[in-house]
Parts: C-alpha cells; sequence; structure tokens
C-alpha cells in the first residue's frame, strides 16, 4: 500500500492542497490545488497527510483532467470506500521543495504575520491572509484592537511599489503607501 508512515516526516510542512470527495468506484479522489498554476502541485513529492495525529506519505500512481478537476490515484487505494478516508486530508510538502523566488516576489506563506506599518510609523496590524483578485494580490491585515480609525481589519493591495515600500522578511515587517482612515 502506499499510504505509509512518513520516513522522513516534512521538516517546514506547507499545504499545497486538499483531497477532495471520490471519484468513480476505482479509488480515484477529486483533488483541490492551491498552487498558483492547479497542476503545479503535482511537481512537488512527495506528498504527506496527517491522520490521527501521523504523517503519512502519498505516492501517487497517477492524475488527469475530468471536466473542470483534477483527480488523482493514490497507490495502494483501490475503491470508491477506501478513496473516501482520504477525503479533506490536507496535502501538504516540505517547503523545502519550493523553487526559490526573484527578488520582490514572496511566498504567501512567508508574509503571513507580518506586521504592516505606514510610511509615518502608523502600525496597521498582521497579515491574517492574503486573496487573490484578478487584477492584484491582497493583504488582509487586522488590527489587535480597533484603532483610532476604527478600524479592526483592512485591505491593502499588494502593488510593489505604488502600495508596497519594503518587505522585510528578515525582521518581519511590511512598510506601505497606505492611508490608515481606509
Amino acid at each position: 500500500m502506499s499510504i505509509k508512515p512518513a520516513g522522513q516526516p516534512p521538516v517546514n510542512p506547507i499545504v499545497l492542497g486538499k483531497m477532495g470527495a471520490a471519484y468513480g468506484i476505482r479509488g480515484w479522489l477529486k483533488v483541490f490545488s492551491s498552487t498558483e498554476d492547479a497542476e503545479s502541485i503535482f511537481d512537488y513529492q512527495p506528498w504527506f497527510i496527517q491522520r490521527a495525529g501521523k504523517w503519512q506519505q502519498v505516492e501517487l500512481e497517477g492524475w488527469k483532467h475530468h471536466n473542470q478537476d483534477l483527480i488523482i490515484k493514490v497507490k495502494g487505494i483501490d475503491d470508491r470506500d477506501a478513496a473516501a478516508q482520504l477525503t479533506n486530508c490536507v496535502i501538504t510538502v516540505d517547503s523545502t521543495q519550493l523553487p526559490a523566488l526573484e527578488a520582490g516576489d514572496y511566498y504567501w506563506k512567508d508574509l503571513m504575520g507580518m506586521k504592516v506599518v505606514n510610511l509615518e510609523g502608523y502600525e496597521m496590524g498582521k497579515v491574517i491572509d492574503l486573496m487573490e483578485t484578478g487584477s492584484n494580490d491582497v493583504l488582509v491585515v487586522k488590527a489587535n484592537l480597533k484603532d483610532a480609525f476604527g478600524a479592526q481589519e483592512r485591505l491593502i493591495p499588494f502593488l510593489d511599489e505604488q502600495v508596497i515600500k519594503k518587505v522585510d522578511l528578515s525582521t518581519g515587517l511590511i512598510e506601505v503607501d497606505w492611508d490608515p482612515g481606509f
């Protein structure tokens, strides 16, 4: 069987997707990818899942497109019931597998929890999420308490140079040109 205890569990786990519902009767599953290009999820191996608090390694037999979905076949999972037991398992890899980025590019995981300050030094809060809007990514920044402007959460467009003036991963600080009243 090819879901086995992980010999080397991921040191720096990062979530790349999730297994969906069983598909058909031969052990196939839908898969939801959170990589920028959905098919890129297959570039990162091995996959790990957690079941009963233990890391397990997943080996794929294959994958294919079906309508708008991606479906996978896990080695050793040969019927619908066995596949259904994997529904909602989060697909994780070790972040060391991710390619190095060029200057000015960041993985969303690296921006999470960073403090956001505007050019006047006003602390707006910390990054709690990021969203894709189609035209640009957006930082979701949450303050600990409602601030003087009555805001507890702000949406700040991730527009390099225009709004985002500096990202310092070493200090965990993002400097923005943004009015705290928004």
